[in-house]
């Protein structure tokens, strides 16, 4: 359900520390004889990555129990890790091959820290409050893994050509993440789980309209290539950001496509307690929101990030507390 703003919370996608690198951690220097972490440390760690960083979700977050607060925490500072190791900024691909590229070499660092995670192996904030966050609620090894492979994508795939590749494309980003979100809500029925996909789905496509500016700076065009094509719109009005009527046409058109998306993939909250509803509601409501300035004004993705103050968060998260009563 978050998507890769999981990942794109900064208008200049500055690269947070991470908790962890490759031969450093937090906790670098202790022995056997080295006291644990403390898990309420490590929670209050997470928190405050998700509080500084996700400018969007955190919204949804604080509608949930402590317990699923502190777990949803957790995989969002993973997620978060997961997406900088890619948009460091001034990494460049290896001329040696993707073996050698300090980005590829960084993914595979933390698809070891997962496995060592699982097996019980904790000396990071991060993972030590994952840990309990898997073994809690039933988060498989591979959804979390989805999410880096997806991520790995950006490291070699530039352009997707049809509706179908990018939705493969979310599913590794977004569904994988939104999976595991429902699965630490809890839910009566597996159609949960399908409904989550296509919730990611919806958020993945609003965030992409929203970044398209910033991606094209990165030389990524997220949006289907054939629906370029099909409404006229080249690469080089997104160089000059300046549209027309096609681009325009194009952006109601993935406008639409969004809000199908959005309503097939809201179904979810019939399956999820209630608070669980606000979080979702909250979140999906501000990238509606989002879109609803997009389509007021098509041209805004070519100029800037755009973005709700925190008086229109709140008011999508008021209404989303008002529907659950």
């Amino acid at each position: 359900m978050l998507g890769r703003d999981t990942f794109r919370t900064l208008a200049t996608r500055r690269a947070i520390e991470p908790a962890i690198q490759p031969g450093l951690s937090l906790t670098a220097g202790l022995d056997s004889s080295s006291p644990p972490l403390e898990f309420d440390a490590s929670a209050r760690y997470c928190q405050e990555l998700t509080r500084r960083e996700a400018k969007n979700f955190y919204w949804g977050f604080i509608a949930l129990p402590k317990s699923q607060r502190i777990a949803i925490y957790a995989l969002y500072s993973f997620a978060r890790e997961v997406d900088d190791a890619v948009d460091l900024a001034g990494s460049s691909a290896s001329p040696n091959g993707p073996e050698s590229d300090p980005r590829s070499q960084m993914l595979q660092f933390h698809r070891d820290r997962l496995r060592r995670c699982f097996a019980g192996d904790v000396s990071d904030p991060i993972m030590h409050v994952l840990a309990r966050a898997v073994e809690r609620y039933g988060i498989p090894l591979e959804e979390l893994d989805a999410l880096v492979r997806g991520v790995e994508m950006d490291l070699s795939v530039t352009r997707y050509e049809t509706w179908e590749d990018f939705r493969r494309y979310s599913s590794l980003v977004a569904s994988a993440v939104g999976r595991m979100c429902v699965r630490v809500f809890g839910f009566s029925d597996p159609a949960a789980l399908e409904l989550a996909d296509e919730l990611g789905v919806a958020m993945q496509l609003a965030n992409m309209l929203r970044d398209v500016r910033e991606d094209f700076g990165r030389d990524r065009v997220y949006l289907p290539q054939e629906d370029l094509r099909q409404h006229h719109v080249s690469e080089q009005m997104l160089a000059s950001g300046r549209g027309g009527p096609e681009w325009e046409s194009l952006v109601h058109f993935e406008i639409e496509r969004a809000r199908t998306c959005f309503a097939a993939g809201l179904r979810v909250t019939d399956y999820i307690p209630r608070r669980a509803t606000v979080c979702v509601n909250t979140m999906a409501g501000i990238y509606q929101a989002i879109l609803q300035r997009i389509e007021l004004d098509p041209y805004l993705p070519l100029h800037e990030r755009i973005s709700l103050n925190s008086r229109a968060k709140l008011a999508v998260m008021a209404k989303s507390w008002a529907r659950a009563v």
